[in-house]
């Protein structure tokens, strides 16, 4: 392993003014807590002087980044570390992972989480370099992907966003805890706390399993899945991109087979979707079929196999309508006829005993396209990624991501936003804190140096009763 220049010096100063710096701690809330942090953690030695992350985990540090990206990801099925590139200012020495997937090195800070169960706890923050808005489907490695990643890897340790105690918890209550952080790319941070689209039509099952459709508004079809909590709460579960098309409607049973309807973008063919719901909230489609003309096509199960359609003439007002057999992968439709009967409502689906609605609307400052979604027992909840990880507002960030956000983050020569958050009771990171002279009154709660070993920032950490 590489030496830092007075090194040892260095460490025997660390463990000094570590023990000095704990003290502090008792009943500390925390967000009034000071903590070692380092900038661009996974650079080491090659970018700074912060050794490998067991090292920094070791003296002190307890708030990582870990810069992520996500090219290669149907590939690999893993996320890479890197600055502007996989393995970019990476070092790999010291203990740190031979390869770039972030698995690996979230497996690192795991492993010793584990074995320092008494530790303050560790804030773990991605860096989101490439954007993930673009990944169609869990398997591409959208958001859904990277919860999944955090939660398998961290396991019980994890305290996931949406379980933060709305009361402001100690620190010692969260020692031995890892709380993940998405920093980064801000349309994938947005799209974390929100999605929108157009025309959403649901529909449920006897078992509480749910399919949203919806159409972006610009020709794509998306679907999210989630199942019927015992508190009336909807978890999103899966979220993908499926076709391209318009004003999207879907039928399903109790075994999980779904037909899905929907007319062409700009044009009025109809088209539909055989797909199968897996336990785990993954669909599975079929191809595409084209099935009749019309507009604002409907469909509904009649029991677990015969299917009804009904649309509206591309031409006039008049309802006709199809029955179908589910068969295998396909659906054999017959009996097209003009039909007095309203169209099935495609929001609103209700099954033994259970209701959802899905919508759009505004939340706060989120746009009027932002899906929502109702039950009989919860009303306007957002239709979006379960939230395992915190998401970070930072200086010049829409109001959107400064709605609810715990983390704010800034430059360290960003004076006034520092001060301004951490008064707000904000927990704040300043990185790039590479001088005493960007220290600020109060401190920045996690000040990520690229020098952590240095006298002035162990000094300046202990006077402000850094907690480890």
């Amino acid at each position: 392993m590489r030496r830092l220049p007075a090194l040892a010096a260095a460490v025997l100063t660390t463990a000094a003014l570590l023990t000095a710096g704990t003290a502090h701690a008792a009943g500390q809330p925390f967000p009034a807590s000071v903590f070692r942090a380092t900038h661009n953690s996974y650079s080491g030695n090659v970018d700074g002087a912060k050794n490998s992350l067991a090292y920094q985990l070791d003296h002190g540090v307890r708030f990582l980044e870990l810069d992520v990206h996500d090219n290669g990801y149907a590939t690999s099925h893993d996320y890479a570390v890197g600055h502007d590139s996989p393995g970019n200012l990476v070092d790999h020495s010291g203990g740190n992972p031979a390869s770039n997937y972030l698995r690996d090195w979230l497996a690192v800070v795991n492993a010793w989480s584990a074995q320092h169960p008494g530790a303050a706890p560790i804030v773990v923050m991605l860096d989101l370099k490439d954007d993930l808005t673009d990944n169609p489907s869990f398997a591409a490695g959208n958001l859904t992907a990277l919860n999944q990643e955090l939660e398998s890897v961290f396991g019980g340790r994890l305290l996931r966003a949406q379980d933060y105690p709305a009361a402001q918890p100690d620190v010692d209550a969260l020692r031995g805890r890892v709380l993940p952080l998405l920093s980064g790319h801000g349309g994938s941070r947005t799209e974390y706390k929100r999605d929108v689209g157009y025309h959403p039509a649901v529909a449920l099952n006897g078992r509480g399993q749910i399919v949203e459709v919806h159409d972006s508004g610009a020709g794509a079809l998306w679907y999210w899945t989630g199942t019927y909590g015992a508190d009336g709460r909807v978890t999103w579960l899966r979220h993908g991109k499926y076709d391209s098309g318009q004003t999207p409607a879907v039928a399903l049973n109790d075994n999980g087979d779904l037909v899905e309807v929907h007319q062409s973008p700009g044009a009025t063919t109809l088209w539909y979707h055989v797909g199968k719901l897996g336990a785990d909230g993954e669909i599975t489609w079929q191809a595409s079929h084209q099935y009749d003309n019309g507009v604002l096509p409907t469909v509904a199960f009649t029991d677990a196999t015969h299917l009804r359609e009904i649309h509206k003439s591309q031409s006039g007002s008049q309802n006709w309508d199809w029955d179908g057999v589910l068969a295998g992968p396909t659906v054999a439709w017959s009996g097209n006829a003009k039909t007095s009967d309203a169209r099935f409502a495609t929001a609103t689906a209700a099954s033994a005993g259970r209701t959802v609605s899905v919508w759009t609307g505004a939340d706060g400052p989120t746009p009027a396209q932002t899906l929502r979604a109702d039950t009989d027992r919860v009303a306007g909840a957002r239709i979006r990624y379960r939230q395992v990880a915190f998401d970070e507002f930072q200086k010049g960030d829409s109001a959107e991501l400064q709605q609810g956000a715990l983390f704010y983050g800034a430059p360290a020569t960003e004076s006034a936003f520092i001060v301004s958050a951490r008064q707000a009771g904000r927990v704040v990171r300043g990185w790039d804190f590479d001088s005493a002279s960007q220290a600020t009154t109060p401190l920045a709660n996690h000040p990520a140096t690229n020098h952590p070993y240095d006298a002035w920032y162990q000094t300046l950490l202990t006077q402000n009763g850094a907690v480890e």
